[in-house]
């Protein structure tokens, strides 16, 4: 589990392929603190196991599935990207939750930037929306951030000249794809409703098929 709070800007060093999907070694410094072989590593808001530490590099293996439904089928050797250390039973939770599991890829369709700060629109699946609150919470390549406005088929988003500086947002352009993890409450409460609704509608039926 992690927080959305981005600790420092990595670099993909390398990047190889394998019968199971990538394996990519990245560079790094400040998580390198208790970093040890077997922790969860937040890589662009993906959660990764660290399966080897060398020399302030270490290295994850990402499965097909994995780079199927996350922008890593995308990454590139020399490419940045925001890193964060999984939580523990002491860290503030200054984000909100997040589980590092992606639920869909999404596109930043316009910037504007004044004084320092920038606002994202991003576009995304139109089945999302229902995941998404108006001042809520949501998770772009692992970037706690508040949704700004919801619209049909994209959101914005307003990033503050700290979360700008030390995250790999401030190199976005207008087609860049992120991946985008909704509020896992907001996905739980849809669920439920959803299945109300279905079991409402089976009663509904089962009444119908007596009478």
């Amino acid at each position: 589990m992690f927080t959305g709070l981005v600790e420092e800007i990595g670099k993909i060093i390398n990047v190889k392929s394998c019968v199971t999907g990538k394996i990519f070694t990245i560079a790094a410094d400040k998580i390198f603190e208790d970093l040890k072989i077997g922790d969860s590593v937040s890589v662009n808001g993906v959660c990764q196991t660290v399966t080897n530490i060398n020399n302030k590099q270490f290295i994850c293996e990402t499965v097909h599935e994995t780079l199927k439904k996350t922008t890593m089928k995308y990454f590139t050797k020399g490419q940045n990207v925001n890193l964060e250390r999984a939580v523990t039973v002491n860290t503030r939770l200054g984000g909100h939750i997040v589980q590092g599991h992606i639920d869909t890829n999404g596109n930043i369709i316009q910037i504007n930037n004044s004084n320092g700060k920038a606002e994202f629109y991003i576009s995304f699946p139109c089945e999302f929306k229902n995941f998404l609150a108006h001042t809520g919470s949501i998770c772009i390549d692992g970037v706690s951030l508040t949704v700004a406005e919801i619209f049909d088929y994209s959101l914005k988003v307003a990033l503050i000249p700290l979360t700008l500086g030390n995250t790999i947002a401030k190199d976005y352009r207008v087609g860049d794809c992120v991946n985008i993890e909704f509020d896992i409450i907001g996905k739980y409460v849809s669920s439920i409703l959803s299945n109300r609704g279905q079991a409402l509608s089976e009663s509904f039926s089962d009444f119908y098929e007596i009478f």
